[in-house]
């Protein structure tokens, strides 16, 4: 029996390797696809501080000129942005605690609320769950957001992926995103395969992306006791372990 892994790749095959550790079978089926857009940053613009809510963003950023903001403070939401950011150069990496309420608290207590004052630069996905430039701009914390890739939804499954579905050979599907759990309700959808697909334990990240799964008829949300990969498969071995 299979994980169906929806994390987009590259990543989904560190998780893939993570299953195998902990005796799972994964099976690949990312949901959304990176994409590089073309941005611009102005030499003249000055910056106190980068926002980093992904690896994606240090991926997209990866062939441009580094050294300009590789010693601002970069604010980093998790433990693997923060080594992916050091990894690229940044000096001064300071980590939050893996979700955006946590990267929020950290800038309001690192950066002194000053209107006028350089803002802090966001790279940003064009499609964002969260206003997080908003919610510090409402506490005085003047952002520039620059949308610097994408994640384009897919709403297919491969031919393997169906084929598994078919042959009842998943047994849980893991879900880290909101908008790839939104793309993998489509695919259900598109291919017929909505009862049986949703009927699985629906691994979640958080209870945002269990609700979504919920709404679209999922039965059996199960979320993660924090937003981190450890707990996400923690919470698969206990509910696979108690179906068993």
């Amino acid at each position: 029996m299979a994980v169906l892994v929806t994390r987009p790749a590259p990543d989904n095959e560190a998780t893939a390797a993570a299953l195998r550790k902990r005796g799972f079978e994964p099976m690949l089926a990312p949901m959304l696809v990176f994409q590089a857009l073309p941005f611009q940053i102005e030499d003249s613009r000055d910056f106190r501080g980068l926002i980093l809510t992904s690896t994606n963003a240090l991926r997209a950023i990866a062939s441009h000129p580094l050294s300009r903001l590789q010693g601002l403070p970069a604010f980093a939401v998790g433990a693997r942005t923060a080594q992916a950011a050091r990894e690229a150069g940044f000096r001064d990496v300071r980590t939050a605690e893996g979700d955006a309420t946590s990267l929020r608290e950290l800038i309001i207590a690192s950066v002194p609320e000053k209107r006028g004052v350089a803002p802090l630069l966001y790279l940003s996905a064009t499609d964002i769950s969260r206003d997080l430039g908003g919610e510090l701009g409402l506490r005085g914390v003047n952002i520039v957001a620059v949308p610097v890739y994408r994640m384009a939804r897919l709403d297919d499954f491969t031919d393997a992926v169906r084929a598994a579905f078919a042959r009842q050979a998943i047994e849980a599907v893991l879900h880290y995103s909101r908008r790839s759990a939104l793309a993998f309700i489509a695919a259900t959808r598109r291919t017929g395969l909505e009862i049986s697909a949703l009927a699985l334990p629906q691994i979640c990240l958080s209870e945002t992306i269990a609700a979504t799964l919920r709404d679209a008829g999922a039965d059996r949300p199960i979320v993660a006791k924090t937003p981190t990969e450890a707990d996400l498969l923690d919470a698969l071995e206990q509910t696979v372990r108690r179906k068993g």
